[in-house]
């Protein structure tokens, strides 16, 4: 068994503290083949799908957008929503939003756009 970081007990607003820029996930903890990453949100993203897995979003503090090509969820703190598989998104917000994210370890968080707003996953 691999005792390594995701055996210790980790305070969300702790990781959330850590985090210096908007749009930059870190690991928090992974649990089977997800991983659960904090990250900060500010201004709007890029359209992008991941093809092959589903994206949960869970607002900590702040209100998101997530923009959908036929309606918008907007999201304040202790909701979530989860984008399936293939849908394309844009999550936007207008003032800092604290967030966790579940996806598929190896997630880019660009999914299928790349571009400039793409984030190697950062440890905590």
């Amino acid at each position: 068994m691999n005792m390594g970081k995701d055996d210790e007990v980790r305070n969300v607003a702790e990781a959330l503290n850590t985090i210096e820029k908007p749009w930059q996930p870190h690991r928090l903890a992974s649990i089977n083949d997800y991983d659960v990453k904090v990250v900060k949100l500010l201004g709007e993203f890029v359209w992008h799908t991941h093809p092959d897995t589903d994206e949960m979003f869970f607002v900590h503090s702040g209100e998101l957008t997530i923009q959908l090509r036929d309606r918008d969820v907007v999201l304040g703190p202790g909701d979530v929503f989860v984008v399936p598989a293939g849908v394309e998104h844009c999550p936007k917000a207008v003032e800092e939003v604290s967030a966790l994210l579940f996806e598929r370890s190896g997630t880019v968080n660009t999914g299928d756009a790349g571009g400039n707003l793409t984030s190697q996953i950062r440890e905590l």
